[in-house]
């Protein structure tokens, strides 16, 4: 049985208290909007700060704190972790790309050739988060595999994402700003190529590289993955600039910043035909990629893969359990939310696709539990050992 690291330890421990703490905020979020501290709280919101509101800076800027978060998390698995043996990273990799792909052809079947077709990219998401804590409610039943499968095909889920977003929801690209966006890029290669440890020269270069990408109208997500792989990653030890900056982020991620995000992006007014919004193509699309789309597509390509070749289900994993993890897989949120705004100039369209990404995932989520509740029976004793 695989034993898992203590970063990845600190990294599921995390998340699974991160995923209450999320669900919690956005109750409390829907709650307050429909309340009468209605207007306050989402005036609050669309505070004026420097010419945008408050929730266009969380998610622009404190986001792509986040984002620098996945690509600490990719740069530790491709290096030194879970995804660093070609023959380990086979399975959840195919796992999510039919995870990805299968829910925008679903998407794609209710809206294309339509103004919302724009929203393929929306029902693709994974939010790792809320999958975790789902499945730590298992705890000494789950096969260390399979929390290394979800966590992999998530990450990998989650930088398949960040490319959707900078190849399709961008803007008219300026080559001036993104020349000098890539020059400071250059010079942080050179950085860690010449072995510079200063981790203030990396995240002043890594704002500089936000501030020419975001004017060069490819969305700055990207700058997050970008300057993970930069910042030198040393031997994995504690005293390594990545294991530093990804342990000093882990907390403020998981525990402000996306809580944050959730409640700002949560702050929905539901009036009385919220109900019939769901039932347009925009909505249908992104309900069905995600509960049906997302476990289809995992299960699917992995259960081809193995018959093919390609991968291996790994000896301690059943079927029904990848198909229970599919089912967590849909569970959209954080992603999906971010990527709405991207995707939909409209506020209807913003508002109902909201609603269906949070529909989406509280039923992804209830039929993922209760088929890994069935089908997870036995204490894992080995498990339990590497993770308590």
């Amino acid at each position: 049985m695989t034993q898992l690291t203590l970063l990845y330890n600190e990294f599921f421990n995390s998340e699974k208290l991160g995923g209450l703490l999320l669900l919690l905020v956005t109750i409390l979020s829907l709650v307050i909007a429909n309340s009468p501290l209605q207007i306050d709280y989402i005036n609050f919101w669309q505070t004026d700060i420097g010419g945008q509101s408050l929730v266009y800076w969380i998610n622009e800027g404190l986001m792509a704190i986040f984002f620098l978060m996945i690509g600490l998390e990719l740069e530790r698995e491709f290096y030194k972790g879970e995804l660093s043996d070609i023959k380990s990273v086979a399975f959840p990799i195919i796992g999510s790309i039919g995870g990805m792909i299968v829910p925008a052809i679903i998407f794609l079947i209710f809206n294309f050739d339509t103004t919302a077709q724009k929203g393929f990219g929306i029902p693709m998401a994974t939010d790792i988060t809320f999958a975790i804590a789902i499945l730590s409610l298992f705890k000494t039943k789950v096969p260390s595999s399979l929390k290394i499968f979800i966590t992999a095909f998530a990450l990998i889920d989650d930088l398949g994402g960040i490319l959707i977003i900078a190849l399709v929801y961008s803007n008219l690209i300026s080559l001036f700003y993104l020349a000098l966006s890539l020059i400071v890029f250059s010079i942080l290669i050179i950085l860690n190529k010449l072995k510079v440890y200063y981790l203030t020269l990396y995240i002043i270069g890594g704002i500089s590289m936000w501030y020419f990408m975001y004017h060069s109208g490819i969305h700055p997500a990207i700058v997050g993955i970008l300057l993970a792989f930069v910042i030198p990653f040393g031997n994995n030890k504690g005293t390594s600039l990545s294991y530093k900056l990804q342990h000093l982020l882990h907390k403020p991620v998981a525990y402000f910043i996306l809580p944050l995000f959730a409640m700002a992006n949560t702050a929905i007014v539901l009036d009385s035909f919220w109900s019939k919004a769901l039932c347009q193509a925009s909505s249908l699309g992104i309900i069905a990629g995600l509960v049906i789309g997302k476990p289809l597509g995992i299960f699917l390509f992995t259960f081809l893969g193995s018959k093919i070749g390609w991968c291996k289900l790994p000896e301690d994993l059943k079927w029904i359990y990848v198909i229970g993890v599919g089912f967590l897989g849909g569970i959209g949120f954080t992603m999906a939310l971010f990527k709405i705004f991207l995707a939909y100039d409209s506020e209807a369209l913003v508002i109902s696709s909201k609603m269906s990404i949070l529909i989406a995932s509280l039923l992804s989520g209830t039929i993922g539990y209760f088929i890994l509740l069935i089908s997870l029976k036995k204490p894992i004793k080995e498990d339990n050992e590497s993770i308590n």
